[in-house]
C-alpha cells in the first residue's frame, strides 16, 4: 500500500512562492508517474502537473506553465512542487497522487490528504 503525505501549504501573498512536498512510501517512485491535483472551494478536482516513472515525461496544466515547477527526489522519496507568481485563482487543496500518468485523476490509484494553499490579493 502507497502512503503519501503532503506538506508545505499555507498562506501567500499574490506574486509570492510556496514549495510543496510528498512524501511517498516504499518505491513508488520507481514504478508510478506522479502528479499534483488542486481543488478549489465549490470546484472539481483539476490537473495541475504530472511526471513519468522515470522522469523523462512532465505535462504542465496551461493555467501554472512558466509558474510551477515539479521535481522529485528519489532518494528521499519526496516530490516537490514549487509555485511562483501565485495567484488567487491558485487558491485550493493541492492533492500528491500516483498513478499511471495522465491528465485524468481516474488513472491515479493513491492520493494524499491534500494541503491547503491560500493565496490573498
Amino acid at each position: 500500500q502507497e502512503r503519501l503525505v503532503e506538506s508545505g501549504g499555507g498562506l501567500v501573498q499574490a506574486g509570492g512562492s510556496l514549495r510543496l512536498s510528498c512524501a511517498a512510501s516504499g518505491r513508488t517512485f520507481r514504478t508510478h508517474a506522479m502528479a499534483w491535483f488542486r481543488q478549489a472551494p465549490g470546484k472539481a478536482r483539476e490537473f495541475v502537473v504530472y511526471v513519468g516513472w522515470n522522469g523523462s515525461m512532465i505535462d504542465y496544466a496551461d493555467s501554472v506553465k512558466g509558474r510551477f515547477t515539479i521535481s522529485r527526489d528519489i532518494a528521499k522519496n519526496t516530490l516537490y512542487l514549487q509555485m511562483n507568481r501565485l495567484k488567487p485563482e491558485d487558491t485550493a487543496v493541492y492533492y500528491c497522487a500516483a498513478g499511471t500518468g495522465s491528465r485524468w485523476s481516474r488513472e491515479y490509484e493513491y492520493w494524499g490528504q491534500g494541503t491547503l494553499v491560500t493565496v490573498s490579493s
